[in-house]
């Protein structure tokens, strides 16, 4: 399979393998009027197995989303075919309304305009717990 390189735009590279669809979602990135594609379960010598998204153009994307779904994941910039920038995302300290608490009495719950907050509580399993009522995501 052949997926031809981009010229300007975006890469999300390595996405553990069945996370790229997760990202693409959280992204909303069938939203852009671009070419968007998203490449799963490619051969990786340093994962195994690994996704790939590329955006045809050079947008923002959500870093926090991104390291929240995948930590290891890196963003990388091209331009005029050249890589120009190369990020490393990380596991946020602190994540806002990128989900919801699954308390049904948080006071997130019953208040409908208060912030979903959650801090990390466990970086080496991922864990994080809402700010208000402390139930973990996961």
């Amino acid at each position: 399979m052949k997926i031809d390189s981009i010229k300007n735009g975006i890469v999300i590279d390595h996405i553990q393998a069945k996370k790229g669809m997760e990202i693409y979602e959280a992204l909303m990135l069938k939203d852009l009027d671009c070419s968007v594609a998203i490449i799963t379960n490619a051969k990786s010598k340093k994962m195994g197995r690994k996704d790939i998204i590329k955006i045809d153009k050079d947008i923002e994307v959500n870093m926090e989303m991104i390291g929240f779904i995948e930590p290891n994941a890196t963003i990388n910039r091209v331009k005029d075919d050249k890589l120009v920038d190369k990020y490393q995302v990380k596991l946020p300290e602190k994540i806002v309304n990128l989900t919801k608490c699954q308390n049904p009495r948080c006071i997130t719950s019953i208040e409908k305009d208060l912030e979903q907050v959650f801090l990390l509580a466990d970086r080496e399993n991922q864990i994080y717990r809402c700010q208000y009522c402390e139930m973990s995501l996961k």
